[in-house]
């Protein structure tokens, strides 16, 4: 075997092989175009936010189960894709409750926003608005209705309402809502009380921020967050007139474990557009709500944050979407860390997805920029996926796609003795 024959480097081949890349001097900018997942998001996030406000959206309650679950069930599928079947361009353009989604997800409700990050619901909705999706405002979000309204002003605004002690609040939140255009409410049903969320209780986590000495040495190598922080508008729960307290005691304070079908017709009969239940974990509530005449209902465990090893929404899809799937809309939340995970809760059922974390996490990495780049990222890997499925539209996508692995079965009975289901 004759040796391989060896030369000086040509400059010329090299300059083929060797591109520097221009650099990036806005630092906004070079972060998120580093960020190639929400992970990478959650990680600039970490960094650049102080501890209780990013404790407060990276927690959920008490051991944090029911977020690790949700998680994991998402990364317990395998997908079945089909060859030699052409999908160089797909679509992934959605109708959801009356009116077009460029996106099978929107933006989840979440409160304390402006705290994560100053621009807030603005950059969501704005993010939102540019991007063709739905936006959904919280009772305990820090913009007002109207505000939102104006930063999104010709996308979808959708709003979800907690019925408080104090219904005649609830009741004008709502009229607030529709007189601004808003066309769907969010009837949520999982705050009875609130969870025992421990890191908030760790951090004195609350609206205002409580300084203690860890608070000033956390926060002193995140400068850029408390000059954001103090030099604009007061924090304050836009939609509310009370603040201050820790999370825990807001919410017990302003929800209401009376709250009943009745409440829900009441709501009916106020709101004029489309109503969502949200918070749904078994298939006879879905039933009993369906009948009770909603335009829809969204399978979650509040991000994880309220009643720690609850079901996991996207196990329980499946059977929801069998029976009541043709009657109602079934949408679903909790642990959509991917663009994959949206396409599986498309492929077992799910009309549409929202998100919560991710959004957040691109939200203080780097606000309004932050935002987009969430949502292109999932954009990204919601359209490879499908490519890679071969499936050109979400109404391709079909539960043959996707194999839901098993990890947490029930224990089955064998003649009274309780044995371990095969995983």
């Amino acid at each position: 075997m004759s040796p391989v024959k060896r030369q000086l480097p040509k400059p010329g081949e090299l300059l083929e092989l060797m591109q520097f890349k221009k650099p990036e001097l806005d630092g906004r900018k070079r972060r998120l175009e580093g960020a190639l997942t929400i992970a990478d998001l959650r990680t600039i996030a970490k960094r650049r936010t102080p501890k209780a406000a990013f404790d407060y959206t990276d927690g959920a309650a008490e051991g944090e189960l029911s977020l690790a679950r949700a998680r994991q069930a998402f990364q317990d599928i395998e997908f079945h894709p089909d060859i030699l079947r052409p999908a160089a361009e797909v679509d992934m353009s959605t109708e959801i409750l009356g009116g077009p989604s460029a996106l099978p997800f929107g933006i989840a409700p979440t409160g304390f926003t402006r705290l994560m990050q100053t621009e807030g619901e603005t950059a969501g909705a704005g993010a939102a608005g540019a991007a063709g999706i739905p936006f959904t405002l919280s009772t305990l979000g820090t913009t007002s209705i109207e505000d939102v309204k104006a930063a999104n002003p010709h996308g979808r605004n959708w709003f979800q309402l907690y019925v408080m002690r104090d219904r005649e609040i609830s009741y004008g939140l709502v009229r607030r809502a529709a007189a601004a255009g808003f066309d769907t409410l969010q009837f949520t049903v999982d705050t009875p009380v609130a969870g025992a969320r421990l890191r908030d209780k760790r951090n004195g986590f609350s609206i205002p921020p409580q300084l203690t000495v860890g608070t000033i040495i956390n926060a002193i190598p995140r400068p850029w967050w408390w000059i954001d922080f103090l030099t604009t508008p007061k924090l304050e729960f836009a939609s509310l007139s009370t603040t201050g307290g820790t999370v825990g005691e807001l919410l017990n304070s302003a929800m209401d474990p009376t709250i009943s079908y009745d409440d829900l017709d009441v709501i009916r009969s106020l709101w004029p557009g489309k109503i969502v239940v949200k918070g749904v974990q078994n298939v006879e509530d879905s039933k009993r709500l369906i009948d009770r005449g909603v335009d829809g209902i969204i399978l979650s465990n509040h991000g994880g944050r309220q009643l720690d090893r609850a079901p996991i929404p996207f196990h329980l899809l499946p059977e929801v979407v069998r029976e009541v799937g043709k009657d109602a809309t079934v949408m679903i939340d909790t642990g959509i860390m991917n663009g994959a995970d949206i396409v599986a809760a498309v492929a077992m059922g799910a009309k549409f997805t929202l998100i919560g974390r991710a959004y957040l996490y691109g939200l203080m990495a780097g606000g309004r920029q932050g935002v987009d780049r969430t949502i292109e990222i999932l954009r990204t890997e919601i359209e490879r996926t499908m490519k890679l499925l071969g499936v050109s539209t979400l109404a391709e996508l079909e539960p043959r796609h996707v194999t839901q692995l098993e990890r947490l079965v029930p224990r089955a009975s064998n003649g009274g003795v309780l044995t371990s289901a095969s995983v």
